[in-house]
């Protein structure tokens, strides 16, 4: 893979230095080109009409024909080119080199110019010459008539020998800098390469369960920001390795203590023989109370497990949440008054009903109310509000307890954290608290200070709702 990436690497960018370099030696060779065509084509057209004016000035009044035979000096004294002189009906007269093998009217693009009274010019091949030659015509006119077409050739046989040598040069140049290039190519993939083979070989490393290595960030491009993301989800990973390890811990003992006091009450309770019924009573309350201790945690790790596997579904409806707050209230008021807790129902009765599963919404309840109490001490006090908040229904609870660290706080919903507090239990009832009203397309957020307190805030929208 690592030199499939360097060969697309330095393939690419050769690909982009050659495509760039060949435009660019098309473009100059068609500039010098049509250089030295057009200052060819220049200097014919200066010549001939030095020549076309000095015949109207000077020789008007003779015919061409005259011109032809006493002074045909006059019309090529001033260049080096072929001359031809062409009548009204574009049929050769004379030509300078002495070719004559001109039966029929010349009908090339300059001549038609002429003899409409413009200059032309046009390049060709003509038979007398192995290479193209340029030809400028102008017409000759008499008293506003054109009489006929003077023509100057020249060979473009130097002109190309000189352009095909300059093209050489620009070649070779090219060439050069596409060696250099290539090279520069190959260095510049591997400036990008070599970070990319550290990084690849530390997740490598990763996979392999090596979670304490790191990269190396060598600078702030996107590679450093893919060192830097690497890192840190090592680091994230050491992380919930150790969360779920406490977990694990955690659980294990969580379970063990209901089990051992069931295991102990069964065996006492199986071997008194005074059959002492209110050792029996006592006995059967405790198991009884811890069997009820070990369901509710089987359904929280079941909870979490639909959760975590996305089967988790919600019977959503039209419900009275006001009712539901007042019998979670009502179900919390014997352990305020056995804890000697304040507890006290701030809730409108006439809140509009939402779109929700109702059960889940009282899990919710229950859990932060469950969790107010267990941290908040004799003589505390444990507020639930409720009100309408526009378009979302805002539930609060707050309690005066021992509240939540600052480096704890940021942890506190997500899986397994239980955080230093010795009261914590599995460390997946806020999670599954968050899931439920995630759920709901609702927030929950909680604001704590160490010793002072903590606030839970859930919001769940109204909207959907017909009243």
């Amino acid at each position: 893979m690592r030199t499939s990436i360097k060969k697309r690497l330095v393939g690419n960018f050769m690909l982009v230095i050659i495509m760039t370099v060949l435009i660019l030696e098309v473009f100059l060779a068609n500039a010098v080109k049509q250089y030295y065509y057009k200052g060819l084509e220049e200097i014919l057209s200066n010549q001939i009409t030095l020549s076309a004016d000095f015949y109207s000035r000077y020789f008007s009044s003779n015919s061409l024909k005259e011109i032809i035979m006493d002074d045909i000096d006059v019309f090529w004294r001033q260049t080096k080119a072929q001359v031809q002189i062409l009548d009204s009906e574009g049929k050769v007269l004379m030509d300078s080199i002495g070719v004559s093998h001109f039966s029929d009217p010349i009908n090339t693009l300059d001549v038609a110019k002429a003899l409409e009274g413009n200059k032309g010019t046009w390049i060709g091949n003509v038979e007398y010459d192995n290479s193209p030659v340029m030809a400028v015509a102008y017409p000759i006119i008499v008293e506003d008539e054109i009489i006929g077409v003077l023509r100057f050739i020249s060979t473009l046989r130097n002109i190309n020998i000189i352009i095909g040598n300059i093209t050489k040069v620009f070649t070779i140049v090219g060439l050069i800098a596409v060696l250099i290039s290539g090279v520069i190519s190959i260095f510049l993939a591997n400036t990008i390469i070599h970070p990319l083979r550290e990084v690849t070989e530390v997740a490598e490393k990763m996979a392999g369960g090596n979670l304490k290595i790191r990269t190396k960030k060598r600078s702030d491009d996107e590679i450093g920001k893919l060192s830097d993301t690497l890192n840190y989800m090592a680091e994230e990973l050491i992380r919930k390795e150790q969360l779920k390890n406490d977990f694990i811990s955690s659980i294990s003992h969580e379970l063990r203590t209901p089990l051992t006091s069931i295991k102990g009450w069964a065996i006492t309770l199986k071997s008194d023989n005074t059959r002492d019924e209110e050792l029996l009573v006592d006995g059967l309350d405790i198991i009884e109370k811890e069997s009820d201790r070990l369901s509710n945690m089987v359904e929280e790790l079941l909870d979490f497990s639909r959760f975590v596997s996305g089967r988790i579904t919600l019977e959503k409806k039209k419900i009275n949440i006001a009712e539901s707050i007042r019998q979670v209230g009502k179900q919390f008021q014997f352990n305020a008054e056995s804890k000697d807790i304040e507890f006290n129902i701030n809730c409108d009765f006439k809140l509009p009903p939402i779109y929700a599963d109702g059960n889940r919404i009282k899990q919710v309840l229950i859990n932060l109310l469950d969790n107010a109490f267990k941290f908040t001490p004799e003589g505390g006090k444990v507020t639930l509000n409720a009100r309408d908040n526009g378009q979302d229904l805002l539930i609060e609870v707050i309690d005066n307890g021992c509240g939540i660290g600052e480096d704890d706080l940021p942890y506190i919903k997500e899986k397994f954290y239980k955080g230093k507090s010795s009261k914590a239990s599995s460390g997946l009832g806020l999670s599954i608290c968050d899931e439920i009203i995630k759920l709901h397309n609702g927030t929950m957020q909680i604001e704590s200070r160490l010793n002072e307190g903590t606030k839970v805030m859930v919001t769940i929208p109204i909207e959907g709702v017909e009243n």
